[in-house]
């Protein structure tokens, strides 16, 4: 049994990580801001099961308000979900809200965690984006990251940093390079929430350029399995990985599955492609099989048939 925190509890992958953690016995303190990127009340809802354990404790704020050094003491594992996340809201005047909270937010955990002698791991959720357009697919952690959009820089700028924390005071962090991550809970700007949403509406979904795009898509409950297994073996500190769900689907066919799952045709709606879309992501997960046992388990259909039994709950 471990105390543990998530940053960025009330979000997508971090309330299914704290219920896992709980789960199996653990102690989990849970920071959120609750902040309006996506509206709150999905939020709240994801956390719902989580504020019914007595294992489970919530601070609401801001992590750059937290006192870290006090925080951390008899910590064992930081989970670092907390970001601002979306590619497409980080051009313009949006862009100081990803600066501020993906870098200097996970800068102020460091400093903290360079003081701490309990923290045995601080895992870093990083992501695809910070590859851009890569050239070789699929692409391995080894590959020189080019991303494409701001967002992507600051998940790359958080990353280094994290390392350089590791490299100079030994600060034990794994960064995780998620691949578009679905399933239940799955954020209201994100595209199968959003075109299952349209479904239940009756309105046709919008497909950004010309549907040929790629994903490695990743089930939330392997991006989980793939932080745990990143706590606990030692071998995955200063280390990269890839978390991926090990096969590139082209997006017009995860719309035909989708169509399979709910068992009627969906109705398309071509739009401009949009600036800091990656046209292809590809992981190779060998490196996270190899060192973490990282085995993605489930197949999108299945994945899928999931996320849209808990759609149809939710609207």
């Amino acid at each position: 049994m471990g105390t543990h925190i998530v940053t960025g509890v009330a979000g997508f992958i971090g309330s299914h990580l704290a219920e896992a953690l709980l789960k199996r016995g653990d102690k989990v303190i849970g920071i959120d801001q609750f902040n309006d990127y996506y509206n709150p009340k999905f939020k709240r809802k994801n956390i719902s099961y989580l504020q019914r354990q007595p294992s489970f404790a919530l601070l609401e704020a801001n992590i750059e308000d937290l006192n870290w050094e006090s925080l951390l003491e008899g910590i064992d594992v930081v989970f670092h979900q907390a970001a601002q996340a979306g590619v497409r809201a980080s051009w313009g005047e949006g862009f100081r809200q990803y600066t501020q909270k993906n870098l200097n937010a996970t800068q102020i955990i460091l400093e903290a965690a360079k003081e701490t002698n309990s923290l045995k791991r601080l895992v870093y959720a990083s992501s695809s984006s910070v590859y851009g357009d890569a050239e070789t697919m699929p692409t391995s952690e080894s590959v020189c990251p080019k991303p494409v959009s701001p967002y992507g820089i600051t998940k790359l700028a958080a990353e280094q940093i994290c390392h350089v924390y590791h490299r100079n005071f030994g600060v034990p962090v794994t960064s995780l390079r998620y691949f578009t991550v679905y399933g239940p809970r799955q954020r209201p700007d994100m595209a199968f929430h959003k075109f299952f949403k349209a479904v239940i509406q009756g309105e046709a979904i919008s497909i950004y350029g010309d549907g040929q795009q790629t994903r490695d898509f990743t089930f939330v409950s392997d991006a989980v399995a793939a932080n745990l297994a990143a706590a606990d073996v030692s071998e995955a500190i200063g280390e990269i990985f890839n978390i991926g769900g090990g096969n590139r689907v082209v997006l017009a066919d995860v719309i035909e599955t989708m169509e399979r799952v709910i068992e009627k045709p969906i109705a398309k709606n071509y739009i401009e492609r949009a600036k800091g879309d990656a046209r292809h992501t590809s992981a190779d997960v060998s490196k996270a099989r190899k060192i973490l046992d990282y085995n993605p388990k489930v197949p999108l259909e299945q994945g899928l048939s999931e996320e849209w039994q808990w759609i149809k709950n939710l609207y």
